[in-house]
């Protein structure tokens, strides 16, 4: 079977479903594609979102993939002294939900399907190749072999990204920028309150611990590591962390989530002629934190927009497809950049320094959160840090 598209979209997570709805909304042909038989699992996620995440790509809140409305965030030092900011203490700069990732993500597609997007599941593409007015790509669907011909392709097949690569693209993440995850979603969890729990430290070297309130008494808790601080594996940290917690003594698991984070920054090599990388396939995670939802959805929505434009012109060339490397290089690499340098300098610390800083945290006015007071604070608490962190104020 032979089919034609304008678009092919590779992989329907969040970020090929933002450009697949963005795209159909302006009547473009457009194929989103994916190698699972059920959108939205595995999650690769601690499920957590901003709500201005959500009013800036135009998405509405609906109860049957919102678990917990977060008020605020647990920060627990090495020597378990912990600082909160929620709703009661600070003035936040946004609040957030806690979702089910697996019917989220369905949602998603459902949306680009109502505007127009053709979706294909249990769909691997196999190879890729260049032809004169784009790609030709040669797919298994339901264990029959199709082809598809299309004049661009976005790519948001995921940390181990196989599409960029056979387009030709450098864009594997450095293994040493590359964070081991685990995640455990748990049932029968001693929670109180709805905060975000993290915990800093050499509990979790090179990174940190989550607990995501999900329920009443469920939650996601997980962790990422990266391997150049520690000779063991992130899930000897997850149970040595179960093992140890409290509100964990009596809980079960229900659900394992393992997989890379790539926390490099973006990928330089993310568009060339006819073809455009998102999502994690293209590093669009917070080097920091970790999270990718926001970004992926926000490299989706500007992956649509140039595709969209670059159709219309007649015109898939590396040249008109830039704009989409200088609209994400505007409005996430530069951030990504600054958030290197912090994680780069926090992943030097020891226990005691950071203690330092929650301490510093704990006796400062925090009525209002902002990365500048917070880099303040950091530098205060470890004067070696404004070598580094001095020209991000």
């Amino acid at each position: 079977m032979e089919i034609t598209t304008d678009v092919l979209v590779i992989g329907a997570g969040p970020s090929g479903s933002i450009a697949a709805r963005t795209i159909a909304e302006e009547n473009i042909n457009v194929l989103l594609i994916d190698k699972k038989s059920e959108i939205g699992t595995p999650k690769r996620c601690a499920e957590g979102i901003l709500t201005s995440t959500l009013d800036e790509l135009n998405i509405k809140p609906d109860k049957r993939w919102i678990t917990k409305e977060v008020t605020g965030i647990e920060i627990t030092a090495p020597n378990n002294k912990t600082i909160t900011f929620d709703d009661k203490t600070v003035k936040l700069p946004d609040t957030g939900y806690i979702l089910e990732r697996k019917v989220f993500d369905k949602h998603l597609v459902m949306d680009a399907i109502r505007k127009g997007t053709k979706v294909m599941i249990k769909t691997r593409a196999n190879t890729v190749k260049r032809t004169p007015t784009g790609f030709t790509v040669n797919a298994t669907r339901l264990g029959q072999e199709i082809t598809i011909h299309t004049k661009i392709i976005i790519a948001a097949d995921g940390p181990e990204s196989r599409i960029g690569k056979m387009a030709g693209l450098k864009s594997r993440t450095d293994l040493k920028n590359m964070a081991s995850c685990i995640q455990y979603e748990m049932a029968n969890v001693k929670l109180e309150g709805n905060n975000v729990k993290i915990h800093i430290g050499t509990v979790c070297p090179g990174g940190y611990i989550w607990v995501f309130p999900k329920g009443e008494d469920i939650a996601n808790i997980g962790l990422g590591i990266l391997k150049s601080h520690t000779d063991k594996t992130a899930k000897y940290f997850l149970d040595k962390f179960v093992q140890n917690n409290p509100i964990l003594s009596e809980a079960q698991i229900v659900e394992i989530n393992v997989g890379g984070d790539p926390l490099g920054g973006l990928v330089e090599e993310r568009y060339a002629d006819n073809i455009m990388l998102v999502g994690d396939a293209a590093g669009f995670v917070d080097p920091l934190t970790g999270d990718g939802i926001k970004t992926a959805m926000l490299s989706g929505k500007y992956a649509g927009i140039v595709a969209s434009k670059a159709i219309k012109q007649e015109d898939c060339s590396k040249k008109v497809l830039k704009e989409y490397y200088d609209l994400t290089k505007e409005h996430v690499g530069n951030d990504f950049n600054k958030y290197n340098k912090v994680k780069e300098f926090l992943l030097t610390l020891d226990d005691n320094s950071l203690n330092k800083i929650v301490e510093e945290i704990s006796k400062s006015d925090m009525s209002e959160v902002t990365v500048t007071k917070l880099l303040k604070i950091i530098i205060k608490a470890s004067p070696k840090s404004i070598l580094k962190l001095g020209k991000l104020l």
